[in-house]
């Protein structure tokens, strides 16, 4: 696997375009959500293991950074890190690229949790499953933390607020 894992490209369909002429944010997280699929399919927690192993990943929190406009038919590559792992949870950070330009149109950042499907309640991954992860981590330990990594939203007051 690569540090960070790089997802296939994907364009922006015409459905996805909102009144304002651009991707709704709506279809950011789909393209995230699809692009997580691809990662968890790499780490052998995706759609055969819920099948075969009877566990999956529930997304627990996501933070979504809008920072450039997408348009129509505009080629998206999104490239995945994990920030942090234990025996139950994942911690993601996403990252969306207009994939010609090269501009960094969003991020996403997400904590999942291993479930159970037959108890519908958090559990480890399996051991195995826990290394294959554990080695991905120490692969993407060094990169650099995104910048958009942590954050709180909310308004920064530089003047009082407006009553």
């Amino acid at each position: 696997m690569t540090a960070p894992i790089i997802c296939p490209r994907r364009a922006v369909l015409p459905e996805w375009i909102d009144y304002n002429g651009h991707l709704n944010v709506a279809y950011y997280h789909v393209l995230f959500d699809k692009a997580l699929d691809e990662v968890f399919d790499q780490l052998g927690i995706g759609v055969d293991y819920v099948k075969t192993e009877g566990g999956t990943s529930f997304t627990m929190e996501v933070h979504v950074c809008y920072l450039q406009e997408l348009s129509l038919g505009d080629p998206v590559e999104i490239r995945y890190q994990l920030l942090d792992v234990d025996a139950k949870r994942i911690h993601v950070f996403g990252e969306m690229f207009h994939a010609e330009t090269g501009y960094l149109a969003a991020t996403s950042e997400q904590l999942c949790l291993h479930v159970s499907m037959e108890t519908r309640r958090s559990s480890p991954f399996p051991e195995a499953i826990q290394r294959r992860i554990a080695a991905v981590m120490d692969e993407h330990r060094p990169l650099p933390r995104p910048e958009q990594a942590g954050r709180v939203i909310g308004i920064k007051r530089t003047t009082p607020a407006v009553s």
